[in-house]
């Protein structure tokens, strides 16, 4: 059975930046996509970045250039460094895995909650003004 735990939410300033990291259990890590999405208060949950087996990165539009997401296949870890935090960034971030996939995943993948089988309980961030 496969678990997740996230750690490295907090409270931060707008423009400072935090580290989210995602532990996981469970076999054949290295052969999932990992993502982390993420809901606001009062929003639906939604995609913020992934990385497939092969090592490729995907990012909505809104964290493009300001969050960059890590995998550690030995370590069994992901990680997603923000910066430049804005207000908009507060959430409950989750960290996710899908089962075993093709080398290769592509966007439309990724970034569809149903493609994921494993969730973690999330870590808050939240972002002052």
């Amino acid at each position: 059975q496969v678990q997740l735990a996230e750690s490295g939410g907090g409270l931060v300033r707008a423009g400072g930046s935090l580290r989210l990291s995602c532990t996981a259990s469970g076999r054949t890590f290295s052969e999932a996509v990992m993502g982390w999405f993420r809901q606001a208060p009062g929003k639906e949950r939604e995609f913020v970045a992934a990385i497939d087996r092969s090592g490729r990165l995907y990012y909505a539009e809104s964290v493009k250039g300001r969050f960059t997401m890590s995998r550690d296949n030995a370590k069994k870890m992901v990680s997603l460094e923000m910066s430049s935090l804005k207000p908009d960034d507060t959430a409950l971030y989750y960290c996710a895995r899908t089962p075993r996939t093709a080398f290769f995943a592509n966007m439309d993948y990724v970034s569809t909650q149903k493609s994921y089988e494993a969730w973690g309980q999330g870590t808050r961030v939240t972002v002052s003004s």
